[in-house]
């Protein structure tokens, strides 16, 4: 019977609506999401879905490899600075930082609350993303760790290394972090530790912010280790992680004892042990094992107790098999605690259930050796449903006051009551059913033996499990609903003699020959089919609302590829388009607020449900608003940054659409090729589920889509995972049973179903196959133009690239082009007689894809694949006319892939075309081009290819560079070949490449034919061949240039380039505010505008100063100064001008936060009014920072927190570099980094490229022979001093195994190699090296300088730690004159002395000379013109003896400084300068190794020699001397009880250090039995130091350790500790209390002890702050604090002391002795009278002891004496007695 079709109400939209490609493209989500795990992301990675298909996109965007799961190199580095109040008495604190099982320790301080560390450490891991972002991160402070004890734990801070990655460039800068202890949760913050974490994968740059000094940073709460928007107090919660039951497990068992067993005793039990394990925050819990069963109930809770809001985004939850031999991981779940809760103003609390989740991993069927584990564990995408487990996730927030909340944060375990049955919703009967209407591209190694497909979904379908099926479903149904298990039960008989049964399998068919490559199944006709019946609970809700949101950001995403497209190709008004997609996007929103809030009654909806539809219809609300008023101010110059913001729509809806409890699980489909699993596809059911609701239906239910199978697992990383093992296409249709009566509704028309034959009268079944009696016959034309930038397959470094076409069952290919990269294959390819079975329209509407793979052809052994892209032909049905607007299809570019890397485009159209009734005759004729015959080998016809115009190309030859060694034989003779269409020039031949290596003749031109469009220009192929003898050459290496825009000549350009052509005077004012020169410098430093550019005359400055108008705090010794002072003054500059960026940033971020909310937003009238706003913003923030600072005026240098190339672009602007490779590109993780290996060597020189037009006019002075390239130096060799000034090194990857390198400099230039090997710096990794180095060169022949930094080993090799080259050629020649960097002012002497030999005049006539401008003129008062513009400036400078010069130089520089904005001529110079280059080592590409501060100035050895290089030599850190007397104590606890007397009394000494350790610790005398707390002392300290001023440290060095080779320097802040102490003679002595006073900024002391209280210590901002530096000497009280048994500060007495503060001169001047000895001795303290204390205490305590307190005692005590001696005394005596009374003497 033929089945008539109900067509869906599909909306026919317009013919030019885009196709939409669905697919969730890996990569992209992975890195947005946090990487998660692929479980959770509804995987149509691998297939592309089209819906109502128009002809304007043509390109599915189709992933073949899958992307999680891949190990990439990450490097962790975290560096501990120092810790804060750490809670404890004289602690000795050390930090562990461990990340999974790595740990590493700190140094221990001794004796202190707050160590400071400054220590560095570095992780490297290889591992999959998801691996590497669930690693805990964990900082712990142990106090008192030895080799005997293990420490005592103070308290802990843990994160998972994702927080971190998806922070703002990678990392936490200067951060606290807050320990908690725990054991203990009521305790509270137990410290803080300060420090910077970073998490880098390959190929990412983390900008370090500049290390400035740290007064800022002393905001603890305000700069707390938490990411935005985590709050600063975070309490203590507990997660309760409910296990119900599991079901579905798979038939296994992983011990062999088992099966021995059961062969044995014949036991039949359920061979699995199921327990469940989860992890979170770096902790475990399991559940008790059900031994053997396949349906485990566990009924228990998993608690733990964590922070909330934790930094760790996943609880991991596991299924795993218990034995004794090997535990296995059966399946794994991640929940992701951002997905299930919500931190918003009406957020909830993670939350998640009572609801099932589904796991998936390895194939069901058990093998003994599983080779897809780590599958199971989570890695990768799972192939399979593992099993689904019920749980419910809660999380209660502690009031950690209440007396019953344990303490400690262990994991508990706990049972639970049973769940009703009906919790999870109610079991309804699902239908799936699936029919294969094609089956191509199957890979030819399993094409010889018989395939069938199986569909799975969840445990039903699988071969495996069928045999244990009707039981387990009663089983089930049972336990699920009491109620429905009678009529299951009756529905069971049923089965077996009419209720249909699920067929999942298709029946085995040989494959037949595709082509070389591939084979296909021969359904032709007949087209097999399966349905499966299967029982879920009814939770299609939550499917549907993610459907509804996952559909609107299908459209939004393809409307923004569209705009995307528009913008790139340049094609008009792509503003129309967005607004269009907005409109559509807020319609799509208001669309799901209607329906998102049906079915609320609905049984199983859990707490979740409800929060997320709230959150849901919050967000999408907002999101439907904000797309409403962005529509209206979408304008051509604003297209970009609104593009930008839909972006972000898109993510949100894409997260928003992710529904963390599942329902139906996903549909697998296997391809198993005689009996074993090869290949498989994954289909989400959300995406095939029914619905009658158009929006709510998934976007590939009841169509046809193409799936591409893939191998599981790792097996399909790398090469193998890119060949296709199978393409089908597959209609799909997954609903209830009851709803199916249009399950066919969406498949082609003209089918007649074929049934299992049953007997009459009894229910049909869903047909097993469709035989199809419509076929329509159409011919495919392909036109392949061209392709670029292919992936290079031969050692070579070229291919031969083909293209192979594959369409339905049919392939061709292209010819073979012999080594390019960038074939022109201009050939059209024709399938004849292509069937396609379906309706005309649809298949108009949405054509089958296209699939066309690029082979590299090789002489022996098969083709190398080199890519793959995807399309969908323009379809023309016989009935249309063949014509605009879409006939004859344009050509356009195709992205080709090769995994999950680009590895090329290709340019190509394609073409359907209906046959109709009359045959071939009505095809539209292919008219080629006539001039060109190619025998049988078709060219594009006329209407497709590009129309060409005639170009001239020049290209400067200037020379080549670095040439490595071709098989082995040095390059002598090279020449180079440049090509572009066909077409091409050589350059002459470099005689001899080792002696001169540029070329003799500099410009040779050609002429070529290239298209009209200029996006369609073939790239031009640069390849440098070696002329051997006897007429052979070789390839050295090739280059491919793929676009020639930038080298596109427009004449147009002079008249745009000439400003305004009328006089303008810029005034460059000579009499500035002083208040004002910071303000200027930042002015300057980040816009160069045309602000009135003002040139400092100092003697002004200071004149104004003295009128008293601004105090300034101290005035500048001009003699004092030296180039590190303007160093550093630079780098607060740019440390301030980072902040007052970030601070505009966040204002115009808040502005737009605001105005999105307010529903208006001011239109824009143009970007640049932005950005005036951002500067206007950053003055007024600049103008009010020097009246707080009030910092003293010095010149400045600029420092470029990055290479100076990249400020410059490369300094490319006339001559380029272009690398030349050779070899076959590697196949690493990605390919994208270029290889390092295959670079051979670079050319040097440019292109130019313009129309040929007869009216070229020509200047009077034309070199014809120069062509377009006027006024460039000849390129003869130039004899130069290089002079290399290295700064300082940061942040270098430790070499030694102490966590520490010993770094040198090493400089190698052309022959030249200097290592400067003695005078390496000890354990640093932050050295400070203040070097300069000559070094002769001549330039062409050495070019590339190299900087690198070794680490010195006393035996064996230094190792290299990272290295840097600067190309010193192109900075010689660029027009940015980066030769010698100009400084911002002009001096003869002094620390801002002028470096280059050339004065600023000179240089000024020079570059007019050459620029060919009118100038420079020099007036009177200070003026200069040049061209049109006028500069002033000051007249006068200083030399060294105070006496002053005319000169002119001051406002020659002024020009100089503002060369860019001179017309014509004009560029930006390089300013006086340090530039932050990165260190990189070859073996770890992409990750740098550290950073080097450094500039080179260059100066031709043909001009003045230059003076003396500055000296930048590290300064020395000044002597000084700290003397401290210790007056009075007062109010010291008193901390002994006197054994006799029982008063309460202190022993009382001060120990004071300054110095890091305690080594250098001092003590007073004692003052013995204080009664009052009192103490006289007059005792004192001497502390030397030497002190750095500028960085404001102490310079300690020490050797390490016994066996330490030499002294290591440490920095450290200079920070006097003092500590009260009592004496005891025979214990240890009791520590007392503590104060830590910050040289620098410490509180004023008190007047009087009344004064001096605990508030100096606690609340330090209301307090005055002093520095000893400045006061050089103060006296006062302060207290002593200690923390009492609450943690809480409280003050254990008070010290009378008096600091002051000599440099080594003066203290070498006026000696004193410590304590109180010669020289200036201290007064012997008054102390109460103590000489004959040790005779009289006695006495006093006897009768203190007899008298007062134990009066009653010694009472009773010399009764009971006195009756013991008359006792004693009777019985001596009576013995005599009795004799003497017997014998009556």
């Amino acid at each position: 019977m033929k089945r008539s079709k109900h067509r869906g109400h599909k909306e026919d939209k317009g013919g030019d609506e885009p196709a939409i490609l669905e697919t969730e493209n890996l990569d992209r989500l992975g890195s947005f999401m946090g990487g998660q795990d692929p479980d959770t992301i509804s995987l149509a990675s691998v297939t592309a879905v089209t819906t109502n298909v128009s002809n304007k996109r043509s390109k599915p965007d189709i992933k073949m490899e899958p992307s999680s799961g891949r190990p990439v190199d990450y490097q962790v580095s975290v560096t501990v600075i120092e810790a804060r109040q750490l809670i404890g008495l004289n602690m000795d604190p050390m930090v562990c930082v461990e990340i999974g099982e790595d740990k590493k320790y700190t140094s221990m301080k001794e004796s202190t609350n707050c160590p400071y560390y400054n220590e560095y450490f570095v992780f490297d891991f290889h591992v999959p993303p998801d691996v590497m972002f669930d690693k805990i991160l964990k900082l712990s402070v142990i106090h008192s760790k030895n080799l005997l004890r293990s420490g005592t734990l103070v308290g802990t801070f843990k994160l998972d290394v994702g927080t971190i990655y998806f922070q703002p460039e990678h990392q936490f800068y200067h951060k606290w972090a807050l320990l908690s202890d725990p054991d203990d949760i009521t305790a509270g913050c137990k410290g803080y530790v300060k420090c910077d974490v970073a998490v880098v994968a390959k190929g990412d740059t983390i900008k370090t912010p500049h290390k400035a000094n740290e007064s800022d940073e002393d905001d603890i709460e305000g700069n707390l280790l938490i990411p935005e928007g985590v709050p600063a107090e975070r309490q203590w919660a507990r997660y309760y992680l409910k296990i119900y039951r599991a079901e579905g497990l798979p038939r296994m068992n992983q011990s062999l004892m088992a099966n021995v067993k059961k062969a044995f005793i014949g036991e039949n039990k359920d061979l699995v042990d199921p327990y469940v394990q989860v992890q979170f925050a770096g902790q475990k819990g399991k559940t008790t094992v059900q031994k053997s069963c396949y349906e485990p109930i566990w009924n228990e809770q998993i608690v733990f107790t964590e922070m909330f809001p934790p930094l760790c985004k996943r609880m991991k939850i596991q299924i795993r098999d218990s034995d004794k031999v090997n535990d296995v991981a059966i399946g794994t779940h991640f929940l992701d605690l951002r997905k299930i809760s919500n931190d918003g103003d009406k957020g909830f609390l993670p939350t998640l259930g009572p609801a099932w989740v589904n796991l998936y991993g390895s194939t069901r069927n058990y093998s003994l050796m599983d080779e897809y584990q780590e599958l199971n564990d989570g890695m990768g995408e799972g192939a399979s449903f593992r099993a689904r487990l019920l749980v419910s996730l809660g999380v209660e927030i502690l009031d950690v006051s209440s007396p019953e909340v344990t303490c400690s944060t262990d994991v508990q375990v706990e049972g639970i009551p049973n769940i009703s049955e009906t919790a999870t919703g109610k079991v309804e009967e699902f239908f799936l059913y699936g029919s294969f209407l094609e089956a191509t591209m199957i890979d030819r190694k399993i094409g010889d033996k018989p395939i069938n497909f199986e569909v799975t979904i969840g445990y039903y379908g699988n071969e495996a499990d069928t045999v244990i099926q009707p039981k387990s479903r009663g089983k089930k149904d049972g336990d699920e609903e009491e109620t429905e298990l009678i009529h299951q039960s009756s529905d069971e008989e049923m089965e077996d003699d009419g209720e249909y049964q699920s067929v999942s399998t298709t029946p085995p068919m040989k494959p037949v020959v595709t082509d070389r490559n591939y084979f296909h199944l021969p359904y032709f006709e007949r087209k097999p089919c399966i349905y499966i019946k299967s029982y879920w609970q009814d939770q299609r809700r939550r499917l549907y609302n993610a459907n509804v949101i996952d559909n609107t950001a299908d459209k939004l995403e393809e409307g923004l590829n569209d705009v995307q497209e528009i913008i790139k190709t340049e094609k008009a008004y792509p503003e129309r388009r967005l607004r269009g997609v907005l409109e559509e996007l807020s319609h799509g929103c208001r669309s799901f607020l209607s329906l998102a809030n049906k079915d609320q009654s609905q049984s199983g909806r859990t707490k979740l449900d409800r929060e997320r539809v709230k959150l849901c219809m919050a967000e999408v609300e907002s999101i439907g608003q904000q797309a409403k008023t962005m529509r209206t101010q979408v304008k051509k110059s604003t297209v970009r940054e609104k593009l930008k913001l839909s972006n972000n729509f898109l993510h949100k809806l894409r997260f928003l659409a992710d529904e963390p409890q599942h329902s139906v699980p996903d549909v697998f489909i296997w391809m198993i090729s005689n009996g074993k699993r090869i290949a498989y596809a994954r289909v989400p059911s959300k995406d095939i589920l029914f619905s009658s609701m158009d929006e709510e239906r998934g976007k590939d239910c009841g169509k046809v889509k193409t799936l591409f199978l893939r191998i599981p697992g790792k097996k399909g990383f790398g090469p193998a995972g890119w060949t296709v093992q199978s393409k089908i296409e597959m209609y799909l249709w997954l609903g209830l049973t009851r709803q199916r009566r249009d399950y066919l509704s969406g498949l082609p028309n003209g089918f007649e179903e074929n049934k299992l034959s049953k007997g009459p009268g009894l229910p049909s079944s869903p047909p097993i196959s469709l035989t199809y009696m419509m076929k329509q016959m159409f011919q495919l034309r392909v036109h392949m133009y061209q392709a670029r930038s292919l992936f290079a397959a031969d050692s070579t470094g070229l291919s031969d690239p083909f293209a192979r076409v594959f369409f339905s069952t049919q392939s061709q290919v292209t010819e073979v082009l012999p080594e390019t990269l960038c074939p022109t294959w201009d050939q059209l390819l024709v399938f004849e007689n292509v069937e396609l079975f379906g309706e005309a329209t649809e298949l108009r509407d949405d054509p089958p894809i296209i699939v066309i793979e690029i082979y590299d052809q090789d002489t022996v052994g098969k083709a190398d694949f080199m890519g793959r892209t995807f399309a969908k032909p323009v379809v023309k049905m016989a009935d249309e006319h063949y014509g605009p607007p879409r006939f004859p299809p344009q050509l356009e570019y195709y992205q080709i892939y090769r995994g999950n890397c680009t590895a090329g485009e290709m340019l190509a159209a394609f073409e359907l075309l209906q046959i109709g009734p009359n045959g071939k005759a009505d095809l539209p004729p292919i008219d080629g081009p006539t001039d060109m015959d190619r025998g049988p080998i078709l060219p594009v016809p006329l209407g497709i290819r590009p129309v060409l115009s005639k170009y001239r190309i020049e290209v400067l030859f200037w020379g080549l560079r670095d040439l490595k060694r071709v098989n082995l034989a040095q390059v002598d003779r090279p020449r180079v070949d440049i090509e572009c269409a066909g077409k091409g020039v050589q350059s002459s031949l470099i005689p001899n490449y080792r002696k001169n290596p540029n070329f003799s003749t500099l410009v040779k031109w050609f002429e070529v034919d290239l298209p009209e469009n200029e996006l369609l220009h073939p790239p031009l192929n640069i390849r440098v061949v070696d002329c051997r003898a006897f007429g052979r050459y070789t390839l050295v290496g090739s280059h491919a240039v793929t676009t020639l825009r930038k080298f596109i000549y427009r004449p147009g350009d002079k008249q745009a380039n000439n400003w305004n052509t009328n006089e303008e005077i810029v005034v460059v004012n000579a009499e500035p505010e002083q208040n004002f020169k910071k303000m200027d410098t930042v002015v300057k430093l980040d816009c160069g505008s045309d602000a009135v550019v003002k040139v400092e005359d100092d003697n002004k400055g200071k004149k104004k100063r003295k009128k008293g108008e601004e105090v300034e705090e101290e005035e500048l010794d001009e003699s004092m100064l030296d180039w590190w002072s303007k160093y550093f003054a630079s780098i607060e500059t740019l440390t301030e001008a980072l902040r007052a960026q970030e601070a505009a940033l966040s204002d115009t971020e808040d502005n737009n936060d605001m105005d999105m909310a307010d529903g208006e937003i001011k239109p824009d009238d143009s970007p640049v009014k932005g950005t005036k706003k951002g500067k206007s913003k950053k003055k007024k923030s600049m103008i009010h920072d020097p009246f707080e600072k009030k910092k003293p005026k010095l010149d400045e240098l600029k420092v470029y927190p990055k290479e100076l190339e990249s400020e410059f672009d490369n300094f490319e602007d006339w001559l380029h570099t272009f690398n030349l490779s050779r070899g076959k590109a590697g196949d690493d993780e990605d390919q994208n980094a270029t290889d390092e290996d295959r670079i051979v060597g670079k050319f040097k020189g440019s292109m130019c490229m313009y129309k040929v037009t007869d009216d070229t006019s020509r200047d009077s002075n034309f070199d014809s022979n120069m062509g377009m390239f006027q006024n460039i130096p000849h390129n003869d060799p130039v004899n130069v001093l290089v002079r290399i000034y290295v700064v300082r090194a940061t942040d270098l990857h430790p070499a030694d195994i102490n966590g520490k390198a010993d770094p040198y400099i090493a400089i190698r230039l052309g022959k030249t190699e200097i290592k400067d090997k003695e005078n390496y710096l000890s354990k640093q990794l932050n050295p400070v090296f203040g070097k300069s180095f000559d070094v002769e060169a001549t330039l062409p022949m050495d070019s590339t300088l190299a900087v690198a930094i070794y680490d010195w080993d006393l035996v064996g090799t230094d190792d290299l730690i990272g290295e840097t080259k600067i190309d010193l050629e192109n900075r010689f020649y660029s027009k940015h004159r980066a030769t010698c960097g100009l400084a911002r002012t002009y001096a003869i002497h002094g620390y801002n002395v002028w470096r280059d030999p050339m004065k600023p005049t000179h240089i000024l006539a020079k570059m007019c000379k050459d620029g060919k401008l009118d100038g420079p003129h020099y007036g009177p008062q200070g003026k200069v013109k040049v061209e049109n513009r006028v500069f002033m400036g000051p007249t006068e400078v200083e030399d060294e003896n105070g006496l002053k010069k005319q000169t002119d130089d001051h406002v020659a520089l002024s020009v100089l400084n503002h060369w860019d904005q001179i017309p014509k001529a004009g560029c930006k110079l390089v300013p006086e300068h340090v530039e932050t280059r990165p260190l990189l080592h070859p073996d770890k590409p992409g990750i740098e190794q550290g950073r080097i501060e450094m500039w080179v100035d260059m100066f031709p050895k043909d001009m003045t020699a230059p003076g003396p290089a500055l000296d930048i030599a590290p300064r020395k850190p000044k002597k000084f001397e700290l003397r401290v007397i210790i007056w009075n104590t007062d109010e010291v606890v008193l901390e002994d009880d006197d054994i006799f007397t029982g008063e309460k009394s202190s022993d009382i000494f001060v120990r004071g250090w300054l110095k890091g350790q305690q080594e250098d610790k001092q003590d007073t005398d004692v003052h013995y039995h204080s009664i009052t707390g009192e103490g006289n002392f007059n005792w004192r300290f001497l502390y030397p130091f030497d002190y750095l001023m500028a960085e404001e440290k102490i310079v300690i060095s020490k050797k390490e350790s016994m066996f330490a080779w030499d002294e290591t320097e440490y920095k450290i802040p200079p920070r006097l500790n003092l500590q009260v102490w009592d004496a005891d003679h025979f214990s240890a002595d009791d520590f007392l209390g503590a104060i830590e006073l910050d040289l620098n900024r410490f509180p004023r002391g008190a007047k009087t002890p009344k004064q001096c209280t605990l508030e100096m210590v606690t609340n330090e901002g209301e307090i005055p702050m002093v520095s000893i530096f400045k006061q050089k000497r103060i006296k006062g009280w302060w207290p002593f604090v200690a923390r009492n048994e609450d943690d809480e500060f409280e003050l254990t007495g008070k010290v009378e002391a008096e600091l002051h503060l000599l440099t080594g001169e003066e203290a070498e001047k006026s000696p004193a002795g410590d304590g109180r000895n010669e020289p200036d001795p201290m007064e012997k303290p008054n102390r109460p009278d103590v000489a004959l204390l040790w005779f009289l205490i006695p006495l006093k305590a006897a009768k203190h002891l007899v008298c007062d307190q134990y009066r009653w005692l010694t009472i009773k005590i010399v009764t009971a004496l006195l009756l013991l001696a008359i006792i004693g005394l009777f019985l001596y005596n009576m013995p005599g007695y009795m004799v003497k009374k017997m014998l009556g003497a």
